[in-house]
């Protein structure tokens, strides 16, 4: 995992929900020898800190005793932890920021959060906008999820050239000692089941230079479906997809078939994002 991530950052709000994110994280600075950034996003904004200071209080507090809590349990897990927490009407917002301020290349992030009105989503709304927004790779990791131990499986887009996602994988599996899948999925026409076949060959091209067992596949059906399926009966515990395109373009992509993969699986998903070349013009 050295090869691939060696800038971590850790989400969390520290509640029963993140504690399969926190684990992995932890993991995965230990294994890499790494020091692991944390950012503990806290709800907050001036008009509810004046009309209700002691409700602002009685939240300062929590959130110090979520913090005092998070750091002790880095310490048990043997891993050094640098601390931030980020206040703002978005908790999400403050994760983005947090992953820009540092260079973060890899933010982990629970998959759901707390329970109502928004229970039924597939991933929580927080979440989705951390992976949409976010300008690095995000491990997203449902709560009863480990580190991988299997097999790494990375799903391509027939439609996009980009082979970062299958770099990424294969550098991941190298140096987990893993075997790589790699899986194309293709409508019944003959013309996606040959836009697939290229996007394999091009994809083994990639990966075969890390060293790994490769295996490719292309299976018929809805992407998702076939995601989910595929990781399940090759048992993959790590997915990998790719996120591509502009904001626009990525939040759109997100809202159906990444979404989907993220919510269903039982695995860790890497949604991995290709860096953007440095901006050579003044910012807007």
């Amino acid at each position: 995992m050295a090869h691939a991530f060696t800038r971590l950052l850790l989400a969390t709000e520290h509640s029963e929900h993140d504690t399969g994110a926190e684990a992995l994280a932890f993991a995965l600075a230990c294994r890499c020898s790494l020091p692991l950034a944390a950012v503990l996003p806290i709800l907050s904004n001036p008009e509810y800190e004046a009309l209700a200071p002691q409700l602002a209080a009685h939240a300062e507090a929590q959130a110090g005793a979520r913090l005092q809590a998070l750091q002790a349990d880095a310490q048990r897990a043997g891993v050094a932890l640098e601390l931030q927490a980020r206040r703002g009407p978005e908790p999400w917002v403050e994760i983005v920021e947090e992953a820009r301020r540092l260079a973060s290349e890899l933010i982990v992030i629970r998959r759901r959060g707390r329970r109502g009105l928004l229970a039924n989503l597939l991933v929580g709304e927080m979440v989705r906008n951390v992976v949409a927004h976010g300008p690095c790779s995000v491990l997203v990791v449902p709560r009863a999820a480990q580190m991988w131990q299997r097999r790494v499986l990375v799903s391509l887009d027939p439609a996009s050239p980009d082979m970062t996602p299958v770099c990424t994988a294969a550098a991941i599996a190298a140096d987990c000692g893993l075997p790589l899948s790699v899986l194309a999925v293709a409508g019944p026409a003959a013309e996606a089941m040959q836009h697939a076949e290229r996007a394999l060959q091009q994809a083994w091209s990639a990966a075969r230079g890390f060293g790994v067992a490769i295996d490719a596949a292309t299976r018929v059906g809805r992407p998702h479906e076939q995601v989910v399926a595929g990781a399940k009966q090759l048992g993959a515990d790590l997915l990998v997809i790719g996120r591509h395109g502009s904001d626009s373009l990525a939040r759109a992509w997100l809202g159906g078939v990444a979404q989907k993969v993220i919510g269903l699986a039982e695995q860790p998903v890497l949604v991995c994002v290709t860096p953007s070349p440095p901006s050579t013009g003044p910012r807007t």
